[in-house]
């Protein structure tokens, strides 16, 4: 995040810089190597191991050719839990060029290595433990030793050229990745992983009745590709006892016998476009349209399958079910119309309605394929909003009022510590946002927001037998709130006090429990800048809340907890040269 200008975030379906999403998209923009400013070094402690280190130098070849280098390494320890260690180290090289006709080529060359352990979840007496005590350790799940680890190289370029009325900004990008990633049931390896990409953009800018209007139009293509991608059984194991082959507890994540192997490719080609008008001075009108089809195909073989039950076979690892093959293609439409009225310099009312499908992702796909469940179909999902935003020297808010009608969503299903997908028949998401900010004067600045959310199955067949209608959805409460409160002060102290709460919510599809949630988990920000030195301390969960960040309960009725994190601070000092 270091190197991030700015964070755009987009709501709801139709968005043209959405592809396969129907929830929105977050655009992360970076900042361009020709306008990045001044060189930086920011250093990090704090507790629970916590580490933090980065540089970043920049400067200008000539006045036409731009280089920025960054090196960032973030390391946590995590004693709280067990096997919850993080370390990770970026290495990222900008290079800008402007030529003669002011067009500009810019290119970025990155390299990350990332180790990331993932702790377990917590059964009713774990999680009443940790609520005591803070800590999470010795957890009865079998699968101790699940992990993330990737190396990942990505290379991105982009041009910017004006053509007169006309700008044309191409992007082509490509990365290489390999994983290890221990979870439930077996340990994957996977070395062997490309993405290539393009998105062909332009930008019309013209005249309509009169006032300013701009299309924007492009093609899009992207493919991933994935070869020999390999599944290992657990190789240190203990047993069920009582003659059960399962496994009660995992003692590494050495690899073991194959598995399984698996090749699999995704494809997606896009178009898009979208014209901004304004027929009069006060009035703004957006069409657009986005499609896209993606192709999936898949093909492996299944040598060993793990015997969940522990009873279905004579080993841990029993024959699986050999070769396999998926060829399935999804067509995506997005179209969206929006309406902007401005009631006066600083209110604007809006109506928006849109559309979009969203595909199954390929991790989804293939966890049917190894759980031996159906496949899913693709998502409908319809927006209607309406708003009102207000920005004025002293105050600005958003409020919004939506309602999402979505076909064939699809719902995760938890059954034996993996998670499997299906289709609800038809959900509807009603809800309410309110966000506001108030500068009460030069120094303090007030903010809050508020979400109310009633979101319900209206048809919904869970395993094919079980009648959800009407129901909510499971981890979405009904009220979420947050408040903040900044105190900044001309001799460079600054402070920002965080305050968030998440009403109750349902654990499971069938509603048969609630999880409390949180209340008031509160964050303080301490800091103070001179000149090129600055020196921040960040405590998390001030107060030290013991609560999930996660409640479920899977279809046998059993209960699992992930634990937020305990109370954390760390203090940082950078100086820019």
């Amino acid at each position: 995040m270091q190197d991030v200008l700015s964070i755009e975030v987009q709501k709801g379906p139709g968005s043209i810089n959405a592809v396969n999403a129907t929830g929105g998209v977050i655009q992360l923009v970076t900042k361009s190597v020709f306008h990045e400013g001044k060189n930086r070094i920011k250093i990090g402690l704090g507790n629970d191991g916590q580490r933090n280190v980065n540089l970043k130098v920049r400067g200008a070849i000539d006045e036409n050719n731009f280089i920025s280098a960054t090196i960032s390494h973030r390391a946590l320890e995590n004693d709280w839990r067990d096997n919850n260690d993080f370390d990770a180290t970026q290495v990222s090289l900008k290079y800008g060029h402007i030529f003669d006709d002011a067009s500009t080529l810019e290119t970025e060359f990155s390299y990350t290595e990332s180790n990331l352990n993932l702790p377990t979840s917590m059964t009713d007496a774990e999680f009443e433990v940790f609520k005591a005590t803070g800590e999470q350790h010795n957890t009865s799940s079998p699968w101790q030793h699940s992990a993330r680890d990737s190396k990942i190289f990505a290379f991105n370029a982009r041009y910017e050229k004006e053509f007169g009325d006309l700008t044309f900004k191409p992007r082509f990008y490509f990365n290489t990745w390999e994983h290890f990633h221990p979870v439930t049931a077996s340990v994957l390896d996977s070395d062997d992983n490309k993405v290539f990409g393009t998105d062909l953009e332009a930008n019309y800018f013209h005249k309509l009745f009169d006032n300013d209007a701009t299309l924007v139009f492009g093609v899009t293509a992207k493919h991933d590709v994935t070869k020999g991608a390999k599944k290992y059984a657990y190789a240190d194991f203990n047993q069920v006892a009582g003659g059960s082959k399962a496994i009660s507890t995992t003692l590494s994540n050495n690899k073991g016998d194959l598995v399984n192997i698996e090749d699999s490719t995704s494809t997606l080609y896009g178009i898009y476009a979208q014209e901004t008008l304004r027929p009069t001075k006060r009035l703004s009108l957006d069409f657009s349209l986005r499609l896209d089809k993606i192709k999936f195909s898949i093909d492996g073989n299944e040598i060993l399958q793990y015997n969940f039950s522990g009873f279905s076979g004579p080993n841990t690892y029993n024959t699986g079910d050999g070769v396999y093959s998926l060829d399935t293609s999804y067509n995506l439409a997005s179209p969206k119309i929006g309406l902007v009225y401005a009631l006066s310099e600083t209110t604007n009312v809006y109506v928006s309605i849109a559309q979009a499908n969203q595909a199954p992702t390929g991790s989804e796909i293939k966890a049917n394929i190894d759980l031996n469940k159906a496949g899913v179909q693709k998502t409908t999902s319809r927006n209607y909003e309406v708003g009102v935003k207000h920005r004025s020297s002293k105050l600005s808010y958003d409020i919004a009022l939506y309602q999402n009608d979505v076909s064939d969503e699809i719902t995760a299903v938890k059954q034996n510590f993996s998670t499997f997908y299906e289709n609800a028949g038809k959900t509807r998401k009603r809800g309410l946002e309110i966000n506001g900010v108030y500068q009460l004067n030069t120094n303090i600045q007030l903010g809050a927001s508020y979400a109310y959310s009633d979101f319900k199955f209206v048809e919904f067949m869970e395993e094919g037998t079980k009648n959800r209608a009407g129901n909510s959805l499971s981890f979405i409460p009904e009220n979420q709130y947050s408040m903040f409160v900044t105190y900044n002060l001309a001799n460079g102290f600054k402070s920002r006090i965080t305050t968030k709460s998440w009403g109750s919510y349902f654990m499971d599809n069938a509603n048969t429990q609630k999880y409390g949630g949180y209340d008031l988990v509160t964050n303080l920000m301490l800091g103070y800048e001179q000149n090129e030195h600055s020196i921040q301390l960040n405590i998390k969960n001030i107060m030290d809340e013991h609560y999930a960040a996660q409640a479920d309960k899977d279809i046998k009725g059993v209960n699992s907890y992930k634990a937020a994190a305990t109370r954390s601070y760390m203090i940082t000092y950078a100086y820019k040269f």
